[in-house]
């Protein structure tokens, strides 16, 4: 048996939370200090509910735009994975596929056939959520064969850029160093935009203060070129495009390019943000919507219980979210800024989900659990990577 490291837990409590922990309804999830409700019932597949979403008035009656499909009921594509964090395609259909705590990337084809193509270096663990976390393939693979990384090292979190030539990782090279890192709130996700510039994720490192601090890498989401400087139009003149994050872990852009952004809150709110140049998304102000002035509000929001997102992905009109702590994967319809009515669909059946993203060329989704890692209840080897049609 794994022994599994904990953080302390945080202290921050709703009056709600605390009630229903005195009533015993809700017990202290191990590892966060966020209350999680004990009386959820497991629903067959594609027939969870909405949730008890918390909908603030700021969002409250934003249409609702008609199902455009469903997910179906997940297929293992492929098994004996442990905490495989990150994924992005390659021009042949397959995809890369990082594993968090043992520094290794994989390929896996749409038929399930995976390959050990190389470790990444100088990656270490932080007994909670740093490691190998996302990959990124360049848009222009085909003629420079450059793949990016973000992970923890021994100064902080760092983005680094390897050569995969088709057959193995090498020439590694740090683009962008200085990210703060800690035990946990890491962020983490970096994608190519539409645009042709690299995005990243990151955490406050435990020290919400740097989320507000315009001159620090953490908190934020960060825009870059494929060569680690600052993206032309970004509105501070660094890598910093919007700030005020606590630890985003999930950032996909729609039909029309608008950019979308889960991040896990404390104790009250996970959230869904539209994320627009240069705006403050309130942390450590503001946890799910508020009045003060100057903070953007999310387009959606959930109780921590039902959430704890990690990434997201866009397929066929709407936002799916996977959830670690909810153990369900979330479906949030869109229509230009607006975000409909959440569904969550196999709640409580494949536990904690890490990453889902949208198949190329299909209407399907592939979705990773990550049990095996410090908050799961699961050995190592003991994840799965799971094909959704989309119906």
């Amino acid at each position: 048996m794994r022994l599994r490291t904990r953080p302390a837990h945080r202290t921050t409590w709703t009056v709600a939370a605390a009630a229903a922990l005195a009533a015993g309804l809700l017990v202290s999830a191990p590892g966060t200090g966020r209350a999680v409700g004990t009386s959820h019932v497991a629903s067959p597949n594609n027939t969870a509910g909405t949730g008890h979403l918390a909908v603030p008035s700021h969002v409250a009656g934003s249409p609702d735009p008609a199902l455009a499909s469903e997910p179906g009921s997940p297929k293992t594509l492929s098994s004996g994975w442990s905490v495989p964090w990150g994924l992005s395609w390659l021009p042949n259909g397959s995809a890369l596929l990082t594993e968090r705590d043992t520094f290794q990337v994989y390929t896996l084809t749409q038929d399930g056939t995976k390959r050990q193509i190389g470790e990444v270096p100088n990656v270490v663990i932080t007994g909670g959520e740093g490691g190998l976390l996302s990959i990124a393939v360049s848009p222009s693979w085909k003629s420079d064969h450059y793949v990016y990384v973000m992970h923890t090292a021994a100064d902080g979190n760092r983005i680094a850029r390897l050569t995969f030539d088709g057959s193995a990782l090498s020439d590694y090279k740090v683009l962008v160093d200085g990210i703060k890192k800690n035990t946990y709130h890491n962020g983490g996700r970096i994608k190519f935009g539409p645009d042709g510039y690299l995005y990243a994720t990151t955490g406050d490192a435990q020290s919400p203060g740097l989320a507000q601090d315009k001159t620090s890498l953490n908190g934020k989401i960060l825009r870059m070129t494929p060569d680690g400087t600052p993206a032309p139009g970004n509105p501070f003149n660094s890598l910093v495009y919007s700030y005020g994050h606590r630890n985003p872990q999930g950032i996909t852009w729609d039909a029309e390019g608008r950019l979308w952004e889960s991040e896990l809150g404390n104790s009250k709110y996970d959230e869904l943000n539209l994320v627009e140049p240069g705006k403050n998304y309130g942390w450590p102000t503001c946890e799910g919507g508020c009045s003060t002035a100057g903070m953007t509000d999310p387009k959606r929001q959930w109780p921590v219980a039902e959430a704890s997102p990690s990434a997201v992905a866009y397929a066929d009109g709407a936002i799916y979210m996977a959830a670690l702590r909810g153990e369900r994967l979330w479906r949030i319809p869109v229509a230009g800024t607006s975000a409909g009515t959440p569904k969550a669909y196999y709640t409580n059946h494949y536990g904690r989900l890490r990453t889902v993203e949208s198949v190329p060329g299909t209407k399907s989704l592939w979705l990773t659990t990550t049990n095996a890692d410090n908050s799961g209840d699961g050995e190592a080897g003991s994840d799965k990577v799971f094909q959704i049609d989309l119906r």
